[in-house]
């Protein structure tokens, strides 16, 4: 009987890349919970999470987000400038 090959994404059967962490129970429950939850699989929700991380503590997308503030602050529109007061004393520095 010939093999026959596994119609598989390239590079495995994910689209994307494995990898193992070690990270405490306590956190790991609370990720499981939160997964649960959301209806997210536990590597969506990791993989959300350090998406977010990256977002921001990336310099570039935190000068971006700024200078997009200010563009809107600086447009004239009082919405727009309230909502960035409220955006600039929300976050965290």
């Amino acid at each position: 009987m010939p093999l026959r090959r596994c119609d598989l994404p390239e590079g495995g059967y994910t689209a994307g890349m494995k990898t193992a962490i070690s990270i405490p129970d306590d956190l790991f429950d609370d990720a499981e919970r939160l997964a649960k939850a959301l209806q997210k699989s536990r590597s969506r929700l990791y993989g959300d999470a350090v998406r977010e991380y990256l977002a921001r503590h990336s310099p570039d997308r935190v000068t971006d987000t700024l200078d997009r503030l200010c563009a809107d602050a600086a447009s004239g529109d009082e919405f727009a400038s309230r909502a960035a007061r409220r955006t600039f004393q929300r976050a965290e520095w």
